[in-house]
C-alpha cells in the first residue's frame, strides 16, 4: 500500500498544510465541547531560571518523595514557591522501555506545571530514547523511511499535532526545543554506525521541517511559542550555528546550552565570553538549558552517579555551599553576559525502586536539590530560584 504522504508528494500538494488544515478542523470541532481549564501561563522573564522535572511522574511512582522542613511537598508547587518560572520536560516518540516521558506523560507533567503557574519547555528528542551529542537516533516508527523529504515531512506532521493535541487542552507550552543536544546529524538510521560528519542540506532540512511546525502552531493557535536549538557545551556552539546559519536554518528564537564541567573545555570564569559571542553573533537569545553539580560524591543506592570528582571545579568542593555557589556564580556568569538565564537538569531525579538499563535507582541522587541522607530534604542550593541574587545588567 503507497504511503499517503508519497501521494501527496508527487501530486505536488503541499502535505504540511493540508495536515495543517484536518488539524485545524479538528481543534475547532473538539474547542466546541468544554475543556479542562488551567491558569493562564504567560512567557517567562528574566531571569530564567528553571528545572527540568521529566523523571518525577516516574520515580514518584516507584515510592520516592520530597521534604522540606520537615514536611513532605508537591515538587511541582515547591519549585514554583522557591520561585522557578520554567519547568523542562523531554518527549520522545515511542518509548519502550518504560511508560514515561511518552506524550500522555507530558501532558501530566505540563498539567502539573501549568496549575502550579510555571511555564513550560517542551523538549522534542524525536527518538524514542535518549538523544544525545553521541546518538541522534531517529524513532522505531520512522525506521523504513527512505526518502528524507518525507522524513522532514514526518517530523513536521508529529511536532505539529503534538502541539495541536495540547492547545486542544490549553497545554501548549511556552518554548519548544527542536531537538535535543543535536551536535551531530538528527534521526540517524537505526541500527547503523552513528557519524558525526553532518550532511547540512539534510540536516537542514530536517531541522526546519521541526522548526516551521512551531512556527505555525504559534500562529494557528494564537500563543506565543519561542523556539530553541540545542548544542551540548559552548565550546561546540559557535561553529554548529555558523554551519547552521550558513544552511539557513534561522527561524529559531533561542540559543540552547549544555553547560557541564565534566564534559566541557570551557572553565566557569569565561563561560560569559561563549555567551557574549553566541548572542553578538547570531542575534539569538542565550540560555543554559541543562547544567548540574554535586553537593556529594556519596551513592545512595545501586545505580552509579554520573557525576564524580570529575565534575569537580576549583573552589567548589561536592558539598551544599559548593553546590548553591556553584549554580549562584554560574548564573549570573550568564546574566553579565546578556544570557536570559539557567536551567537546570534534573534536580528532583532522587533514588527510588525504579531502574534504568543500567541500574536500580537514581544515576543523579548527589546532583539534586534534596539531600539523600536527609529523607530527601530541600538543600540550599534552593536559593538558585530567589532572583534577588542577581543583578542583571542594563544595555
Amino acid at each position: 500500500m503507497p504511503r499517503l504522504t508519497d501521494f501527496f508528494n508527487q501530486n505536488g500538494i503541499a502535505l504540511n498544510y493540508f495536515r495543517v488544515f484536518i488539524v485545524l478542523i479538528g481543534f475547532i470541532t473538539g474547542c466546541q465541547s468544554e475543556k479542562p481549564t488551567t491558569k493562564t501561563i504567560t512567557q517567562p522573564q528574566i531571569p530564567i531560571l528553571g528545572a527540568d522535572l521529566s523523571y518525577v511522574n516516574e520515580i514518584e511512582d516507584c515510592g520516592a518523595y520530597f521534604t522540606a522542613e520537615g514536611d513532605t511537598i508537591d515538587p511541582y508547587s515547591y519549585f514554583a514557591e522557591r520561585g522557578a518560572n520554567v519547568i523542562r520536560l523531554r518527549l520522545w516518540h515511542a518509548p519502550v522501555h518504560s511508560p514515561y516521558s511518552n506524550f500522555k506523560d507530558v501532558k501530566k507533567s505540563i498539567t502539573r506545571a501549568h496549575e502550579a503557574g510555571v511555564a513550560v519547555l517542551l523538549d522534542f528528542h524525536y527518538s524514542d530514547f535518549w538523544a544525545d551529542p553521541h546518538k541522534q537516533v531517529r524513532p522505531k516508527a520512522w525506521a523504513g523511511i527512505t526518502d528524507d523529504r518525507i522524513l522532514a515531512d514526518s517530523i513536521y506532521n508529529y511536532t505539529f499535532e503534538t502541539l495541536a493535541s495540547l492547545a486542544e487542552e490549553n497545554l501548549l507550552p511556552q518554548w519548544v526545543q527542536v531537538g535535543n543536544e543535536t551536535n551531530i546529524e538528527i534521526l540517524q538510521p537505526l541500527d547503523t554506525i552513528i557519524t558525526d560528519t553532518i550532511n547540512w542540506s539534510r540536516n537542514a532540512m530536517l531541522l526546519n521541517s521541526g522548526l516551521k511546525a512551531v512556527s505555525d502552531a504559534e500562529k494557528a493557535f494564537s500563543s506565543e511559542i519561542k523556539s530553541v536549538l540545542h548544542i551540548a557545551q559552548p565550546e561546540n556552539a559557535l561553529s554548529w550555528f555558523r554551519k547552521a546559519e550558513e544552511n539557513r536554518v534561522t527561524d529559531f528564537d533561542i540559543i540552547g546550552l549544555s553547560y557541564y564541567s565534566k564534559w566541557s573545555t570551557y572553565p566557569i570564569e569565561k563561560l560569559s565570553i561563549a555567551i557574549d559571542s553566541l548572542k553578538t553573533r547570531f542575534k539569538k537569545e542565550v540560555v543554559i538549558v541543562e547544567t548540574a553539580y554535586p553537593y556529594s560524591l556519596d551513592n545512595a543506592d545501586a545505580a552509579g552517579n554520573i557525576l564524580g570528582e570529575d565534575a569537580l571545579i576549583e573552589g567548589y568542593p561536592a558539598t551544599h555551599e559548593g553546590q548553591k555557589n556553584y549554580m549562584l556564580q554560574l548564573t549570573q556568569n550568564v546574566l553579565n553576559a546578556g544570557g536570559l538565564g539557567v536551567i537546570y537538569w534534573e534536580p528532583a531525579w532522587v533514588t527510588s525502586s525504579c531502574s534504568t538499563p543500567w541500574g536500580t535507582g537514581s544515576h543523579w541522587d548527589n546532583a539534586t536539590f534534596f539531600d539523600a541522607s536527609k529523607s530527601n530534604t530541600a538543600l540550599p542550593v534552593f536559593e538558585f530560584f530567589d532572583e534577588e541574587n542577581y543583578s542583571i545588567p542594563t544595555e
